[in-house]
């Protein structure tokens, strides 16, 4: 699911390259020592098939379950999609 970095602002696929992602807070740094659980953002850029196709691959590898990633929005491109998916992934520091 998508959240807008601002609250109850409308989130815009029109140009993702003009799009501002504000860093949220945890992102934060890391501890000073130790592993931790740090968020990383995935997108995908292509045709909707080619978006489910990897989607698919990367939960039959384990990755990720199909319903963590966002519903394929238009980039605006024709035949472009992109889908986003952040996860917590463990980090040693």
């Amino acid at each position: 699911m998508i959240t807008p970095s601002v609250q109850d602002a409308p989130a815009s696929t029109a140009s993702p390259a003009a799009s501002s992602f504000a860093m949220p807070q945890s992102f934060a740094p890391p501890p000073p020592s130790g592993a931790y659980q740090a968020p990383i953002r995935h997108m995908l850029f292509g045709s909707l098939r080619a978006v489910q196709s990897t989607i698919r691959v990367l939960h039959k590898r384990g990755y990720a379950e199909p319903n963590d990633w966002s519903q394929p929005m238009s980039t605006g491109r024709p035949n472009e999609v992109m889908a986003i998916l952040t996860k917590r992934v463990k980090v040693n520091s």
